[in-house]
């Protein structure tokens, strides 16, 4: 089936044609690629335990404009906290993405860590070809699987939205997607 979206983009009507079963391939494709690059980053860490994200924001992000934020993470419980919590976090991301279960909390935590990506490899040097890099793009993808929905498409969230739990409390909608 082709839907044909209306729209008004700089002040000019815009129409096109979109067939929806290429979009929902695409975004089937863009959230099994983001998931195993999330999940493959988090088992990389477990597989070398122990992580030590030190170096990230105590070394790298210290000078940075998000640096007050993330030196507060540089020791004690914080920085165990941080240790355990980023490949844990990479692992769930990335299993919801691949599974496509409670896939709008995946992409918005991803995006999340995406952020802080962008900002600290970017005001370490990252940008000194642009500020367009991949941690970018990255961050890019995860708001397109958010807003999307793409985890309704060949996802476990297409069942958990038709769940007489998720229709008793309307508000889990926002998670899945």
């Amino acid at each position: 089936m082709v839907a044909n979206i209306r729209t008004r983009l700089l002040g000019q009507d815009v129409s096109f044609p979109v067939e929806e079963s290429r979009l929902a391939y695409w975004l089937v494709v863009m959230r099994l690629i983001v998931g195993w690059w999330f999940l493959h980053a988090g088992l990389d860490k477990f597989l070398a335990w122990p992580f030590d994200a030190s170096w990230f924001v105590g070394g790298a992000a210290a000078q940075t404009t998000l640096g007050p934020i993330l030196v507060l993470f540089s020791e004690g419980i914080l920085l165990s906290f941080t240790n355990v919590m980023v490949p844990v976090g990479q692992v769930l991301i990335g299993l919801g993405l691949i599974v496509g279960a409670f896939t709008r909390l995946a992409a918005f935590f991803g995006a999340f860590l995406m952020v802080f990506f962008y900002f600290v490899n970017g005001e370490t040097g990252g940008w000194s070809h642009g500020v367009i890099t991949g941690d970018l793009l990255g961050l890019l993808i995860f708001a397109m699987i958010a807003t999307l929905g793409a985890g309704r498409v060949l996802g476990l969230d297409a069942y958990l939205a038709r769940t007489d739990f998720v229709k008793e409390h309307p508000r889990l909608r926002h998670f899945i997607g």
